[in-house]
């Protein structure tokens, strides 16, 4: 019966190859149920391995069968092929046997043994005879003194796959631990609970400074600051996480989320530096202090200033410049914007530092909606926007309310906001779909002359096609408007820091035009903060607006910051534009001056639609006069029917005169039709370039 306790791993056997070759391997597993052994040798450079039944191991290794006699002597006896008998000995004393191993055989051809590290009886015979008729007989030489162990030393190829087997358990074990941790302190069911962990990582080695009411107040031409809101009930319940870090008061951080080749998630943090950076929670009283409230004297001093509230929709725009929002119908809580702030400062110097000034404060509320102007003070009627004489931008009908408290202003901006222009988007339940402009004008109380101005403008959200449900054309005339301004106010504010007579891109949009008399001298300033929101889910739109809050910066006060592209001088370009309407010469160099943004198709789409809007102003002032001149029209008409009864009329001249009238209302009537069809032909061209740039987009 066979001992299957005689197997040990790590003793050599002799074991039989399916070619016929015979030689040493290394016994790596044992299966008692099975009755087999795997075993494993070195051949040609690599390590191989086989499982063999028990039953062809015994008969090739007699000795594992076999028990120890009295004396610790062992006797194995193999028959050679000549009949003869080969016979060693192996003693704890030392003893060698007095036979030499020769080479080994088979019926296939001979293979060389690797070296064994323990001693190895001659093999059996194989079918009752040895190959060639040749014995295979084996000499085990030992020195005197060492003993042979029972359990045979371990091969160096056994002790590596016990190191790795151990070392494959202390990496499981770790990681088991790690997982442990990580579901204690994270939702390792959030596909997104990795890049929390990678950020909060971050955060650990970060030092926070964030900005106080303490730390003082620096004065710029140009203030560029940046405001992080919290995260909303939205997101919150979406579970989204924050990517934005705010360390200091100058910095921020996008911890950008990226995904490798192979499924790695790993961040990319981005640095971004400004004038001011606030925080989740910093409030409305502490942004104020630092962007808006420096600017409150400098329209005192006969100078022009303008506050922008700029960022994706949903960021917090509103919020800032008009007040929280509260209840569930979307009301403002105006007291806290900075629109009712900077009133009380401009009363509060109004009545002490500057009580003999002979000033007097009015106010104006208007929006810019798809390149329109509209009074939120009077109804929202439809403005027009003209140059005078002097070059000079006015505003023909804008209503200018004279006001005496801070109450007033409440009032007014509580109105404007129940009637300015709004829509419902993912991003955002009470999304502003227009730039709203609230003004605190200071005049002279003998004169009413223009003495200071101060601009505040909750911009429009720069919406996109995937920002929104719609894909109408009213909504791509819309985002085409604002992507438009963006960029005209971009450049004007930019111009503030060149020198002196920079050529200024104003009618490149409705808000540049409005507002060009506020980016002209020395006496200007300028604040724009940007609005940011912290939702990964927002990241590619956080990222536009800080890189667009940066190129406004980077040629600020102070000229051309180092490493920075070179400043281009757009008067040069603007002198070569030939006969170009003024909007597209505008147009022309506003895409100059942004050539990596600014596309040949957007450029071609944006002249389209600034035709488009050119052609139905016109389209509309003619309408207006052909209705006046028809009640003209019918008045005449009325009155020669009336001279048909008499009873000697002029039957020729009734008839000439019949004829001119209607010749006239004829020529009026083709010519607004041909208009009316060539703005019907542009809108299905604007239709069409609309169609190509989506699909190159998607390309």
């Amino acid at each position: 019966m066979m001992d299957m306790s005689r197997m040990k791993i790590g003793i050599n056997v002799d074991i039989q190859r399916t070619d016929g070759r015979i030689h040493s391997a290394v016994i790596s597993g044992v299966n008692p149920e099975a009755k087999s052994v795997t075993v494993e040798w070195f051949e040609r450079g690599e390590t191989k391995g086989k499982e063999i039944e028990a039953e062809a191991i015994f008969s090739l290794n007699p000795h594992l069968g076999e028990g120890s006699k009295p004396g610790g002597r062992e006797t194995h006896s193999s028959q050679g092929g000549s009949g003869g008998t080969v016979s060693y000995r192996s003693s704890n004393r030392g003893t060698v046997s007095n036979a030499q191993e020769t080479p080994r055989f088979s019926n296939r051809g001979s293979a060389r043994s690797r070296q064994s590290y323990a001693t190895r009886p001659p093999a059996t015979q194989q079918n009752g005879q040895a190959s060639n008729g040749q014995a295979e007989v084996a000499e085990v030489a030992k020195k005197p003194g060492i003993p042979v162990p029972a359990d045979r030393r371990k091969s160096n190829c056994v002790k590596e796959v016990e190191r790795i087997e151990q070392r494959r358990k202390e990496r499981r074990d770790k990681q088991v631990a790690i997982k442990e941790q990580q579901d204690v302190e994270y939702d390792t069911g959030d596909p997104n609970w990795q890049f929390a962990a990678m950020i909060k990582e971050f955060r650990a080695h970060l030092e926070y400074r964030p900005l106080t009411s303490s730390d003082p107040i620096v004065n710029h031409q140009i203030s560029v600051c940046v405001r992080c809101r919290p995260l909303n009930k939205k997101e919150c319940a979406k579970k989204e996480v924050n990517v934005l870090t705010v360390p200091n008061k100058e910095n921020v951080i996008v911890h950008e989320p990226k995904t490798k080749v192979d499924l790695t998630k790993y961040l990319e943090n981005q640095n971004f530096r400004f004038d001011y950076a606030f925080d989740e929670n910093a409030t409305n009283e502490i942004v104020y202090r630092y962007t808006a409230k420096p600017l409150v004297d400098c329209i005192f001093e006969s100078g022009m200033a303008t506050c922008f509230a700029y960022g994706q929709t949903g960021s917090g725009k509103t919020h800032t410049m008009g007040g929280e929002f509260t209840g569930g119908r979307g009301q403002q809580e105006c007291a806290k914007g900075i629109y009712c702030l900077a009133a009380r400062d401009v009363f509060k110097l109004l009545h002490t530092k500057f009580k003999k000034a002979d000033l007097v404060v009015g106010s104006s509320f208007f929006e810019i909606y798809s390149g329109k102007v509209f009074d939120l003070l009077n109804k929202k009627q439809k403005l027009r926007v003209l140059e005078d004489h002097k070059g000079q931008v006015q505003i023909v009908g804008l209503k200018e309310e004279v006001i005496t408290s801070a109450d007033d202003v409440l009032r007014l901006v509580a109105h404007g906001n129940n009637v300015r222009t709004s829509g419902v988007t993912s991003a955002n339940q009470h999304s502003s779909r227009s730039h709203a402009v609230f003004q605190i004008i200071l005049r002279k109380k003998s004169t009413s002359k223009l003495h200071g101005k101060f601009s505040l403008i909750d911009l429009a959200g720069n919406e996109r096609g995937k920002d929104t449900n719609s894909s109408d054309r009213q909504t791509r005339m819309e985002g085409a408007e604002i992507n438009k301004s963006l960029l005209a106010l971009k450049e004007c504010i930019r111009a503030l820091g060149r020198k002196a007579g920079a050529y200024l891109p104003f009618r490149a949009s409705k808000l540049t035009q409005v507002l060009r008399d506020s980016f002209i001298g020395d006496k200007s300033r300028t604040c724009m903060i940007s609005m940011i929101s912290p939702g990964m889910g927002c990241c590619e739109h956080t990222l536009n607006t800080l890189r667009y809050a940066d190129r406004v910066k980077e040629l600020g006060p102070g000229g051309r910051v180092e490493g920075k592209p070179a400043e281009i001088d757009l008067s040069d370009n603007y002198n070569n534009m030939g006969a170009m309407s003024p909007q597209n010469s505008a147009l022309a160099l506003l895409k100059t001056a942004n050539q990596d943004e600014v596309t040949d198709e957007m450029m071609t789409f944006h002249e389209k639609v600034n035709h488009m809007q050119e052609l139905e102003e016109e389209i509309i002032d003619d309408h207006k006069s052909l209705i006046d001149s028809s009640q003209k029209w019918l008045t005449e008409q009325k009155k020669l029917l009336k001279q048909s009864d008499e009873v000697d009329y002029d039957v020729e001249a009734y008839a000439k005169q019949l004829d001119s009238l209607l010749g006239k209302k004829i020529d009026e009537l083709v010519l607004l039709r041909e208009k009316v069809t060539n703005f019907r032909k542009d809108i299905q061209e604007e239709e069409t370039l609309s169609k190509n740039m989506k699909a190159g987009k998607k390309k």
